[in-house]
């Protein structure tokens, strides 16, 4: 791969990886896919040089089916891959389950509504499930790397989830995260679990119940600097916020409280110059905090509704995203304070084709974007802002939630129907390879080695040429 260096300035490395890197060295964190957007923040694996080509018979390393269901990217470090899911145990609820408020008409799955904040949360609109009835258990598992084989599974909580979740998704839709310490498992209203590696529990958090809007269910997950661990808790009550915790006792270190519309984009912490910050992205408004106290040091408006989007950072600019009946693109320079909206902390603005549910890729100075969940890709330096080529259509993908990822010049984007086309890394679109597994899959790809790893409805691939 071009070295990261030559496009965004070897600082860049440093920065980002000292995001998250405290047990281990930032050399040995940048090898695996630790959490949700890879050892990068940005959905780049630097070290890895996965297949071009597979199939259900071709460079399959494994195939496990993994129990319950989840869309949570699986995180990977050393031998051990973790996988967090919610499996129905066909227990009833020994109670009524709280009931979700009265269904509104409207549901940004069917391309309607506009995103705010409705009291009192939940609700129906397309794309809702039923609510739930019987008990899950929201479990970790940890599947052994060469093999697939589960080397343990704990329950970190067994309940009634108090209200449903869209159609498409589930109750296991944010991604964990490791340090090569611990692994820290966030179910969101079943809480934040740490365990160490050989599956022991050190402690566990409760943040009490969301509200989700429409009943949609719950995605962010959470961020890890040292030993800070930040949750970020947006819903339709009057309770939001912002908290930090002590990632080796559960400790709370500082708590924000913020007004925002149900969100889900997973926050970024970033660094620049001498002060950590932690970036989230939301409807209302983006907000940086100062890791350290939980100080606001800016913000900015100008997102579209129901952000899911997680932004992504360079040394000097951070790329927020959303696309929810608009679009909205904001290049917004690192190192302000205040309200930064129509100042000239903004380098350059986007207003189309624009992602709703995957996350930005920024790679070697390339920022590329899905349109909305569709299979069709815009490419854009992410210095200037020029389009490099917009609004091209991905054949062979119809349907993405998944957000693309990049290794060894080439770009792997994962289609819902289980279909990944790879494209070479650069300014123009040019698909390298076309590959079709059996399954649906909505959880992002994670690279790591000679191998990439994908999370189908069922099962969990291992991809390997060797």
């Amino acid at each position: 791969m071009r070295s990261l260096s030559s496009a965004i300035g070897a600082s860049t490395l440093a920065i980002t990886l000292s995001t998250f890197t405290a047990a281990a060295s930032a050399e040995e964190a940048r090898r695996y896919w630790p959490q949700w957007r890879g050892p990068l923040l940005t959905g780049v694996a630097p070290e890895a040089d996965p297949p071009l080509e597979w199939s259900e018979t071709k460079n399959l390393k494994w195939k496990v089916k993994t129990p319950g269901f989840g869309t949570s990217t699986p995180i990977i470090w050393g031998n051990k891959v973790f996988i967090l899911t919610a499996v129905k145990t066909g227990q009833p609820a020994e109670t009524p389950a709280v009931a979700a408020s009265p269904a509104t008409p409207e549901s940004p799955a069917a391309g309607q509504g506009d995103g705010r904040r409705r009291p009192g949360g939940g609700g129906g609109g397309f794309g809702r499930s039923e609510r739930p009835t019987e008990k899950h258990e929201f479990s970790v598992l940890c599947l052994d790397r060469a093999t697939g084989k589960t080397l343990w599974q704990k329950v970190a909580r067994e309940e009634v989830p108090h209200e449903g979740h869209h159609q498409d998704h589930g109750f296991a839709s944010a991604s964990p995260v490791t340090d090569g310490e611990v692994v820290l498992a966030y179910f969101g209203s079943r809480g934040l679990h740490c365990y160490d590696l050989e599956g022991n529990l050190k402690w566990q958090k409760d943040f009490g119940q969301m509200r989700t809007r429409n009943s949609f269910g719950e995605g962010s997950s959470p961020a890890l600097h040292g030993n800070t661990v930040v949750v970020c808790w947006d819903d339709e009550t009057d309770n939001d916020f912002i908290v930090a915790l002590d990632r080796r006792t559960g400790r709370e270190l500082w708590r924000n409280p913020r007004s925002e519309a149900t969100s889900w984009a997973t926050p970024l912490i970033v660094q620049h110059g001498d002060k950590l910050q932690v970036v989230v992205n939301a409807t209302d408004k983006v907000r940086s905090y100062d890791l350290a106290t939980g100080k606001e040091l800016w913000s900015c408006g100008g997102q579209t509704g129901n952000v899911i989007p997680s932004p992504v950072a360079d040394a000097s600019t951070v790329y927020v995203t959303s696309g929810f009946r608009g679009s909205a693109l904001f290049a917004i320079a690192l190192g302000h304070t205040g309200d930064l909206a129509g100042t000239d902390a903004i380098r350059w603005s986007h207003n189309r084709n624009t992602p709703y549910v995957p996350s930005p890729l920024l790679v070697d100075n390339l920022l590329y974007l899905v349109k909305v969940n569709s299979g069709i890709l815009s490419c854009f330096d992410a210095k200037s802002g020029k389009a490099y080529f917009e609004e091209q259509r991905l054949e062979g993908l119809s349907g993405i939630y998944a957000s693309p990822v990049a290794a060894k010049d080439r770009v792997y984007v994962l289609g819902r129907d289980g279909t990944t086309l790879v494209l070479k890394q650069g300014p123009n679109l040019e698909v390298l390879a076309t590959n079709k597994l059996e399954e649906r899959a909505d959880a992002s790809i994670a690279l790591v080695g000679k191998e990439l790893f994908i999370r189908g409805h069922q099962s969990v691939y291992c991809i390997s040429a060797n």
